[in-house]
Order: C-alpha cells, then structure tokens, then sequence
C-alpha cells in the first residue's frame, strides 16, 4: 500500500453494525509512501496514527473512485 499527502484512507467495516471510516492522509511516516500514516477522520476531526488493515484501501487524491485495494498497491 502506497499513499501521498491528500490522498484519503478509507476503513471498511467487517461485522455487522460496524461502519465505514475515511480520513485524509496529512503526514508520511516514509518517504515511500508506505504505512504508517497520520490521518484526520472524517468523523471526528481526529489526527491519529493509522496503519491500515485488510479492510482498508486509498482513495488517491483527484481518482474520484476507490483507489487500489491494499493488497495491489499503485
């Protein structure tokens, strides 16, 4: 999984009554682009530290669609 500063991370939820979360990537933990990422949800205007999980993916900045899944990075 590669992202870029703007890009946004989008958390699928896997049980039931559990929801979607998405947050802007605001700062690399790599130069290359890969997790760890500081991301601001959406949900609660929260900076955190997020290392995406399976049920992640990355919407690239200006893609207008999902981005690629985290097991087929860019």
């Amino acid at each position: 999984m590669h992202a870029s500063i703007g890009d946004h991370v989008v958390v699928e939820g896997t049980r039931p009554g559990s929801v979607r979360r998405e947050g802007e990537i605001v700062a690399l933990h790599h130069k290359d682009g890969t997790p760890p990422y500081d991301v601001t949800w959406s949900d609660s205007g929260h900076t955190t530290v997020c290392v995406p999980g399976p049920d992640a993916h990355i919407q690239h900045a200006g893609s207008g669609a999902a981005g690629s899944k985290s097991a087929g990075a860019r």
